[in-house]
């Protein structure tokens, strides 16, 4: 039987000493948030000076703004986008080395993808594990999504194993001291199949920064003023050079952002079969919003819970607007709805509609590869988070629920929260 997990100390946090080690280590060791010092961090790691069309360094700019112009965000969240934002033009830098040895790259077609999108904490996530276990499909695991582009040179040791899946298995390790609920929430092992988002990082452009820094209002005013058709594009690019390292082909992706750049994701794979998942609004709001706060006591100096729940309730209403308002972009015959009910109660019959559509054989070998998965990976195996929208945050789920009115006269999903 599964954990039953409750935060106890959300609006009253008390640090534990792996918290308080981090938070004392980022503020003896201060960053600077400019976009030369994280450009030539990024150079001095890998080697290398050439980062492609510069076009990036004004949304890397807004990021860093974003953190370096609040007062109340503390050394520890500064540390973290530095390091972040490091990773990602280091990564870049890499990319566009190896496509410029190699522009037979850009060549590489690229079969019709499955791509998987929907609000957090809808699915998405077992969804798109439970396709990526069928092996005619290529998919992303973490430790890929961490490092997409190797060390010139720096390939598996003795045993057979890729360096950077055991930097990310370290990384895990780290992850899971200053945050003990994260398995529950969100499992971030090597092998977990990450989302596509992790590319486009590489482009400075996602929702990604608000999830990450709780709040991040500056950035989501210019993501959102910004089409974000050449961040797509550019993913299909990353996508090709993944393919010339090892196939198949036929990708299978997923990531919630798509919910609101449906255009821009057609225009970049405008074959794709698009899955969308759908679950009450409620429940998805107490849920991250609950995880945001809890990451917040290490984000903020003076933590504003009820601003961090404005925010999540705000977003969720403008992925659900936008996925609305954009969901006839995708043909009928290339999208398939996914109510999490439904899914819950007959999984396999859920993954069934998603290869018909898709137009793919789901062969006894594809059905015996998923049920291990599913088998190997029990729901709830890291324990069960609970909640509490009154006692958290003074919400009445009716009355929230009312919000998203517009969406539920659309997809009437179940409620989940009373």
């Amino acid at each position: 039987m599964s954990e039953t997990i409750r935060i106890a100390d959300l609006r009253n946090p008390v640090l534990t000493e792996v918290q308080q080690a981090m938070m004392s280590y980022a503020e003896a060791n201060p960053v600077e948030l400019t976009v030369d010092a994280v450009l030539a961090a990024a150079k001095a790691a890998s080697g290398l000076d050439d980062f492609g069309p510069e076009d990036f360094k004004e949304r890397l700019a807004v990021w860093l703004d974003t953190i370096d112009s609040d007062p109340n965000r503390t050394p520890y969240t500064r540390m973290l986008l530095f390091n972040l934002c490091l990773k990602y033009a280091t990564g870049r830098l890499r990319l566009q080395a190896l496509l410029t040895r190699h522009p037979e790259i850009h060549d590489i077609e690229l079969e019709p993808p499955v791509i998987v999108t929907g609000l957090p904490r809808t699915g998405t996530t077992n969804l798109v594990n439970m396709l990526a276990a069928d092996t005619r499909f290529r998919s992303m695991p973490l430790w890929e999504a961490d490092e997409p582009v190797p060390v010139l040179g720096d390939g598996p040791g003795l045993d057979g194993v890729d360096p950077r899946y055991k930097r990310c298995a370290e990384g895990w390790q780290v992850f899971q001291g200053y945050n003990p609920y994260l398995a529950a929430w969100h499992p971030m092992n090597p092998d977990h199949i990450d989302e596509d988002m992790s590319l486009m990082q590489l482009d400075f452009s996602s929702y990604y920064l608000e999830s990450l820094m709780q709040t991040a209002p500056q950035w989501r005013d210019y993501y959102l003023e910004h089409d974000q058709t050449p961040h797509y594009r550019y993913l299909r690019t990353a996508l090709q050079a993944l393919t010339w390292f090892r196939g198949p082909r036929r990708w299978v992706l997923k990531c919630p952002q798509h919910l609101e750049n449906l255009g821009p994701l057609r225009s970049a794979f405008p074959d794709a079969t698009v899955v969308i998942t759908h679950r009450d609004p409620v429940g998805v709001v107490q849920s991250f919003a609950t995880m945001m706060a809890f990451t917040g006591r290490m984000g903020f100096k003076n933590p504003d819970f009820d601003g961090i729940f404005t925010y999540w309730a705000d977003l969720v209403d403008r992925m659900l607007r936008a996925g609305i308002r954009d969901a006839p972009l995708v043909p009928d015959k290339q999208r398939v709805d996914v109510y999490f009910d439904k899914y819950m109660a007959d999984p396999m019959g859920t993954v069934a509609r998603v290869y018909d559509t898709a137009g793919i054989e789901l062969t006894d070998e594809a059905r015996e590869q998923i049920q291990a998965y599913v088998a190997s990976h029990p729901r709830n195996k890291h324990g069960v988070m609970t909640y509490d929208l009154r006692e958290d945050f003074g919400v009445e789920p009716a009355q929230l629920r009312e919000r998203y009115r517009f969406y539920l006269d659309v997809h009437p999903v179940a409620a989940e929260v009373k």
